[in-house]
């Protein structure tokens, strides 16, 4: 039993070890780009030794790549959450993607720098990372998918629908307004700016134009 409990408490420690390193690296990264930092800088930034860093990364790119696919991670358990609650509460499909729209805008709010980070990496094709991002962007995609294709099986939506392409979009209407809010109309509240993006899906999605 104490060996179990020593264990678990060791891997509790190096999680918030990486969970340091992964706050610390993107923010660096966000402000003066991946090849501009340096591993010295993340160490320093997390408070810990260098070769802490390479105790859990390999290298600055692992760590990167891990960033990533930690922070989309808890963007797609964010978007799954909504979606079950909103299944719990007796709601529509319609009512899960508003939940969904909303979960991401408050994952946004939360991860400003590592969303900035994510976009801009996903229109870049010569990174060592770009398959795992690739696979991770998926996962996060297909939580929206497995929405809009329930809503279609129950009769909400039109089978005429585009599953893939409506998801992609859905997610990236998101990403965008959500990155121009923060950018350029940082007065703007997140009530103000779900409501926004609810009107469009009600509008685009159900059919319906709204009031």
């Amino acid at each position: 039993m104490e060996s179990s409990s020593a264990t678990s408490g060791g891997s509790a420690r190096r999680e918030a070890t990486r969970q340091k390193l992964y706050e610390a690296a993107v923010t660096l990264i966000a402000e003066q780009g991946f090849s501009a930092t340096t591993v010295d800088e993340i160490a320093e930034r997390a408070g810990v030794a260098k070769g802490t860093v390479y105790y859990n990364f390999a290298s600055k790119s692992v760590l990167f790549e891990e960033l990533l696919r930690h922070g989309v991670g808890l963007l797609t358990i964010s978007l799954r959450e909504a979606a079950e609650r909103t299944a719990r509460d007796g709601g529509t499909k319609v009512d899960a993607l508003d939940a969904m729209i909303r979960a991401g805008l408050v994952f946004i709010e939360r991860y400003p720098a590592f969303t900035q980070l994510y976009v801009a990496e996903l229109w870049r094709t010569n990174r060592a990372w770009q398959s795992t991002l690739m696979v991770v962007r998926q996962q996060a995609v297909a939580v929206v998918e497995d929405v809009l294709r329930a809503g279609v099986a129950a009769g909400e939506f039109s089978a005429e629908i585009d599953v893939p392409l409506t998801a992609s979009a859905l997610v990236g209407m998101v990403l965008v307004a959500a990155l121009d809010w923060q950018s350029f109309q940082p007065e703007r509240s997140l009530d103000d700016v779900h409501a926004a993006l609810s009107r469009l899906l009600q509008g685009r999605v159900s059919g319906r134009s709204g009031s």
